[in-house]
């Protein structure tokens, strides 16, 4: 009897060992489904779908990042050329800010007149003008400056204006002694005069005027004018009729001086003012207005002769 009771245990222990093992071979274990169809007929294949549901799923690789298949060179890119860097421009000197005004030849040293703006000056060769130039050279045909900042070198050509301060044979003589090269060609002389009033009240301005009547085309007109600057004050220096639509420039200097360049826009014999002055009376005196010196100039840049009038002289009273 308790050998037969230890047999049957043996074989419930077997059992259980069995079952246990096949737990552990196959834990995901499905019940197989029940088919409907029955046992005799045979079953119909499952469909694709079915059959690769049941299959646990997978994480996606991700986009391809290129062709795996594609042509691939294995030559390394060429350098880039390097960026050259472009020099800047070269500094260049601004354009001139002066205009010739007229050319001074005052014993045997030439001058020249130049005009910026409102201002007129006379300046030498190696004068300095506004910290910026200088008056490299004077010729009769142009004026040479040098840009300091630069060092460079620009022109002026000189526009024909020349006056003579000592007196050349050019000019004519104040006693009306003509040039010869004008008596033989039988040709009378420029007449210069003045117009203004004989006597005048100290703190009211008045006018003077310079004409001239030439037989001879008249171009350009470079002058000086002399006044007393005890008695007088130039007010207003302004072209006559002759050179209204000409070039007209002029320099006063308060010590005493006006200097004057004009020229026509063409020649043509003339009778008409040359260049009016007004004056303010400063306190009682004679006053004197003198010509000190003056070129007459023809259309080829050729002087003409002249007879030089007396100096102007009025009476200021109070």
């Amino acid at each position: 009897m308790d050998k037969k009771r230890i047999r049957i245990g043996i074989a419930l222990v077997g059992v259980a060992v069995v079952a246990g093992a096949a737990a552990l071979l196959y834990p995901q274990s499905q019940p197989l489904p029940v088919s409907n169809t029955p046992s005799g007929a045979p079953s119909a294949p499952a469909a694709p779908q079915e059959r690769f549901a049941a299959l646990p799923s997978r994480q996606a690789i991700g986009r391809a990042r290129g062709e795996p298949f594609g042509v691939r060179s294995w030559t390394p890119p060429a350098p880039k050329a390097p960026k050259v860097a472009l020099a800047p421009p070269k500094p260049v000197a601004p354009p001139l800010p002066y205009r010739i005004a007229g050319q001074v030849t005052h014993d045997g040293v030439m001058q020249v007149v130049l005009a910026r703006d409102d201002r007129i000056f006379t300046v030498r060769e190696g004068e300095t003008l506004d910290n910026i130039y200088r008056v490299e050279s004077i010729t009769p045909d142009a004026v040479t400056f040098v840009y300091l900042p630069l060092d460079e070198r620009q022109q002026l050509a000189v526009g024909g204006l020349r006056l003579e301060m000592a007196a050349p044979a050019a000019l004519a003589r104040v006693n009306g002694t003509a040039p010869a090269a004008a008596a033989a060609g039988n040709t009378r002389p420029a007449q210069l005069r003045w117009e203004g009033p004989n006597q005048v009240k100290a703190g009211n301005d008045f006018e003077v005027t310079l004409k001239v009547t030439s037989a001879q085309p008249v171009r350009a007109l470079p002058l000086q004018l002399d006044y007393d600057a005890k008695l007088l004050e130039p007010v207003a220096v302004r072209p006559g009729e002759l050179f209204a639509e000409g070039r007209f420039t002029y320099r006063v200097n308060p010590n005493g001086s006006i200097f004057v360049g004009a020229s026509a826009g063409s020649a043509a014999p003339t009778d008409a003012d040359f260049v009016v002055v007004t004056f303010r009376p400063l306190r009682s005196g004679n006053a004197e207005l003198r010509l000190s010196a003056v070129a007459l100039q023809g259309a080829a840049g050729r002087a003409i002769a002249h007879e030089s009038p007396a100096a102007f002289r009025t009476a200021i009273v109070q």
